[in-house]
């Protein structure tokens, strides 16, 4: 999964003067807990650039550190990755591993996750390199379209038998000024015009490695031959792509999983070597299902309440259903698959249905969720879910 969301305008911090104490600041507007976590993330980035100032001498014999998660299901191991690249301003995907066998058999070569990463890593330089030419662009266009509404012929020569007098510049200059205000404003939209167009060869763009982030989801057991084909590239090899030779020198490799099947030790030794960061993320409380749902920048809750804000409907939780929310997030957590966080968009979801559904056409604008809201709403939610347990 390659996910790259354009079109933010809020100025990011430079990846060079960020401490890993303000890479961790970072990752807890958007993550709640696993301190570890974030802490490992921000030191194994940090020593990246560090790696890249030293010199080439030294650097070569400093071999980037990779980090292993440790985690069950909706703990945040995704999320965190994937915010320290949005930070990083590096592109990210996630690979699940058992898509990879050994060369020759049915499925993928492990090289085309490095692929993927680079076609990331282009998109999101054109899509850079699109808005930082975008005003411009806008303006040469609207000069155009003045050129071909106006054109400067039409008042570069009078005759002698015309009776009005030519035009003067400062008159043309108000024409096209009149022309470019109803341009703006749409008043042209039903005009067409001919435009004369070129053909040109297909852009080319050069490819920089920078820093770049993979998640892996692990199961590793009977995967022996995928995992020593995963060597050279975690460890740093060229894999050569569409743009040129890359080196994986320059990827932080985040492998992540549950563990419940097997256990880090079934990796093989060399592939637990090239991992050398682990971390274990605790697994979530009460205190902190209710932290995610308010605390985060864009929580869930507040994600909902600009959705329907939209509309005109002002929706407000109350603090009982906030903690009812956490504790039926918890029941059904113990009694079905422990799936953590996620499960709150499935509470939610089904919580806010109504309201959704209705959206503009409901009388009253302001919605207020409380405990017996929510208790009405979800208890036939969890009672389905005690019921599919006895269910072949």
């Amino acid at each position: 999964m390659a996910i790259y969301l354009g079109g933010e305008t809020v100025e990011k911090p430079n990846l060079d003067d960020l401490t890993p104490r303000q890479i961790v600041a970072e990752l807890d507007k958007y993550v709640v807990g696993q301190n570890a976590a974030k802490k490992a993330v921000a030191v194994a980035l940090r020593n990246r650039i560090r790696r890249q100032k030293l010199p080439p001498e030294i650097a070569e014999d400093v071999l980037p550190k990779n980090i292993l998660m440790i985690g069950s299901t909706g703990v945040g191991k995704t999320e965190i990755a994937r915010r320290l690249a949005r930070l990083a301003n590096s592109p990210f995907i996630k690979i699940e591993a058992s898509k990879f066998t050994e060369v020759g058999y049915v499925g993928r070569d492990v090289e085309s996750m490095v692929r993927e990463l680079a076609d990331v890593a282009v998109d999101m330089a054109k899509q850079g390199a699109f808005e930082d030419v975008l005003p411009r662009a806008e303006q040469n266009v609207e000069e155009r379209l003045l050129d071909l509404l106006l054109p400067p012929s039409d008042f570069s020569y009078q005759t002698q038998d015309d009776e009005e007098p030519a035009e003067t510049p400062q008159s043309i200059h108000r024409t096209r000024e009149k022309l470019r205000e109803q341009l703006v404003n749409g008043a042209l939209d039903d005009r067409l015009i001919d435009i004369e167009t070129t053909d040109r060869g297909n852009a080319t763009i050069d490819f920089i490695g920078g820093q770049g982030m993979e998640e892996m989801g692990v199961n590793f057991k009977d995967m022996f031959g995928n995992m020593f084909n995963l060597l050279p590239i975690v460890e740093g090899t060229n894999v050569n792509t569409k743009y040129g030779m890359l080196s994986t020198d320059h990827i932080l490799f985040i492998a992540a999983g549950a563990f419940h099947v097997s256990k880090p030790s079934d990796l093989i030794p060399e592939l637990q070597g090239r991992f050398p960061i682990r971390v274990e993320l605790e697994s979530l409380t009460i205190d902190d299902l209710k932290r995610i749902l308010v605390q985060p920048k864009n929580s869930l809750i507040k994600q909902y309440q600009a959705l329907l804000g939209t509309e005109g409907i002002e929706l407000t939780f109350t603090d009982d259903a906030i903690d009812r929310l956490a504790e039926m997030t918890e029941e059904i957590n113990k009694t079905t698959e422990n799936i953590g966080a996620r499960r709150l968009h499935t509470l939610v979801e089904k919580l806010l249905e109504d309201i959704s559904f209705a959206g503009s056409e409901l009388d009253e604008k302001q919605q207020r969720i409380d405990a017996a809201y929510v208790d009405e709403h979800l208890s036939t939610l969890i009672e389905d879910q005690d019921l599919r347990q006895y269910i072949l």
